[in-house]
């Protein structure tokens, strides 16, 4: 909000000054030395003309958060940075610096020294997320994982003792399938989960904040985002009474 009001602020400036510069410019026009045009609701016309063509780079009336619209985003030349410690860096532009100094909201050392502060922020986020998300990996999704995996186990053992061995491999294709996919996934999430931890170590490491931001955004997010692939697939095999974690529609519609 700080940033949009100065932009704000900055703009309505910037329009008075150039509609005062072309109402001087007009005035003088044999047009208007009959008073019967106003040469301010002229100038404001103009101006707002500039603006309307200035802007039409950012228009778009599709979705906003399509890869549509960051395809031609691109195209258009506009920036579609995603890191989040990156695109904090903009503060420190010469031109945000401009708009915040020129508005009187802030001046070059203060947005420097906010931007140490969001960087701090940002890494001291993701690695509590990053903490959690391993825990529970480890000590949920795991756990409940396997326990479903003996079950269907157990299940495929007893099929080979009520039914001949051809018609037994039959049934129990289904089970057989699910039990090597969940015995893939849950090696896959503990190998993620040790990466993991071995990224916020060398992240950690790093002295400069930014930096260390970017580390984490560059090294440790991907990893997260990994395991939480695993965990997807996971959620949506094993057996509803088993999982101890909220699901996605229990969050919508449940609890």
């Amino acid at each position: 909000m700080i940033a949009l009001n100065a932009a704000m602020a900055e703009a309505l400036v910037s329009f008075k000054k150039r509609v005062d510069q072309r109402i001087a410019e007009i005035s003088g026009n044999p047009e208007f030395a009959d008073g019967k045009h106003n040469p301010t609701y002229h100038a404001i016309i103009d101006v707002l003309r500039q603006d309307i063509n200035t802007c039409k780079p950012i228009r778009f009336d599709g979705n906003g958060y399509s890869d549509e619209w960051v395809q031609e985003a691109r195209r258009r030349g506009l920036d579609t940075e995603k890191s989040c410690p990156v695109i904090i860096e903009h503060y420190l532009d010469p031109e945000t610096i401009q708009m915040f100094e020129s508005t009187k909201v802030m001046n070059r050392k203060e947005l420097a020294a906010r931007n140490e502060v969001k960087w701090e922020m940002y890494v001291k986020t993701v690695q509590i997320e990053a903490r959690v998300l391993g825990d529970l990996a480890m000590n949920h999704i795991i756990p409940v994982s396997t326990h479903y995996q003996s079950q269907l186990i157990k299940n495929v053992q007893g099929m080979k003792d009520v039914f001949p061995a051809d018609k037994a491999q039959k049934l129990s294709a289904r089970n057989m399938n699910l039990i090597e996919e969940i015995a893939v996934r849950t090696e896959r999430i503990e190998q993620l989960v040790e990466e993991l931890t071995e990224a916020r170590r060398i992240a950690n490491r790093i002295s400069d904040i930014h930096q260390r931001a970017i580390a984490y955004h560059d090294r440790v997010c991907p990893l997260m985002q990994d395991i939480r692939e695993q965990v997807d697939h996971l959620e949506m095999i094993v057996e509803d009474g088993l999982w101890t974690l909220p699901k996605y529609r229990e969050l919508l519609f449940i609890r």
